[in-house]
């Protein structure tokens, strides 16, 4: 009798003990949980966006852990999820100031290739974004186009460039996408019809193609594609595999691709065979400007 009440008593303080062995570690585990959330809703403040494999990379956890947290956050209206990560919520994007001090080699060498593939003499319109700022701002002294935007800041670049007649599509301008979206702009996009669209976009997923974060944005980039004979986008590695809300252009002709020189080759295959034309730039940057980023594109 005696026996089973010794037995009884450890049995109860090895429960005891497993209880709070439990507690503690649940406490511990939500600790951590909570200060990645909070590092992850910082990043999606500042970018606007983020990638699950990089996140996992950042924090030593698997890519399971993140999309865990990112569920989480967007049950709480922080994200929303998209394939490869998540982005800022209700179609919010990172103000283009902010975007225009974000990697300046990179964009640049993109620029540089973009404007190699330009016709002198051609119509092009320069759609809202901070790569096609720098294409802008690659521009050879004297060379020859019309240029039509409707970006402030890439007028502002191109205003009095000998060679370049400049056209600005006016209205109200959106103070995130920094580009005038309203019906007055569209009005002004009916009558042009560009040589070439220069496209920005948010994101590209084989799946969705290119896409943007704030759906009046989407909706000016698809008319500016239609009315265009071809598009052409210069998108940074950060890029691929991440989605965005809002559709703007399918992988397909008349569509090219500007890519960098680090663009995964199995997703250039899948672009060739889709009958995308894509050029990618000769030589990558310097690592200190280079954030991997990446999404699986696949």
């Amino acid at each position: 009798m005696r026996a089973a009440f010794l037995h009884s008593d450890i049995f109860r303080v090895l429960h005891d003990v497993a209880y709070f062995c439990r507690f503690m570690h649940d406490l511990g585990m939500d600790h951590f949980v909570s200060e990645r959330q909070s590092r992850i809703l910082g990043e999606l403040r500042a970018k606007g966006r983020v990638a699950a494999q990089d996140l996992a990379q950042a924090f030593g956890v698997s890519e399971d852990t993140v999309r865990r947290d990112l569920r989480e956050m967007a049950g709480r209206g922080e994200c929303e999820r998209v394939y490869g990560g998540a982005l800022l919520p209700g179609g919010q994007t990172v103000p283009l100031k902010t975007r225009i001090g974000e990697q300046p080699d990179r964009k640049g060498m993109l620029g540089r290739k973009v404007v190699e593939l330009l016709g002198e003499g051609s119509v092009v319109f320069f759609d809202a974004g901070s790569t096609n700022l720098a294409v802008a701002r690659s521009l050879a002294e004297g060379f020859r186009l019309t240029a039509v935007t409707n970006t402030p800041a890439i007028a502002a670049e191109l205003s009095g460039r000998p060679g370049v007649e400049l056209i600005m599509i006016g209205g109200r301008v959106d103070p995130a996408v920094g580009a005038a979206l309203d019906s007055t702009a569209i009005r002004q996009l009916e009558s042009i019809r560009p040589d070439v669209c220069i496209l920005g976009a948010c994101g590209l997923t084989l799946e969705d193609g290119l896409a943007a974060d704030v759906f009046e944005d989407a909706a000016f980039k698809r008319m500016a594609c239609a009315a265009s004979k071809t598009s052409l986008a210069a998108i940074t590695s950060d890029k691929l595999g991440l989605g965005a809300a809002f559709h703007v252009h399918a992988l397909e002709a008349p569509l090219s691709l500007v890519l960098e020189a680090d663009a995964d080759e199995a997703l250039m295959a899948q672009l060739a065979f889709r009958g995308v034309e894509v050029h990618r730039c000769d030589a990558s940057i310097t690592s200190n400007d280079k954030k991997s980023s990446r999404g699986n594109v696949l």
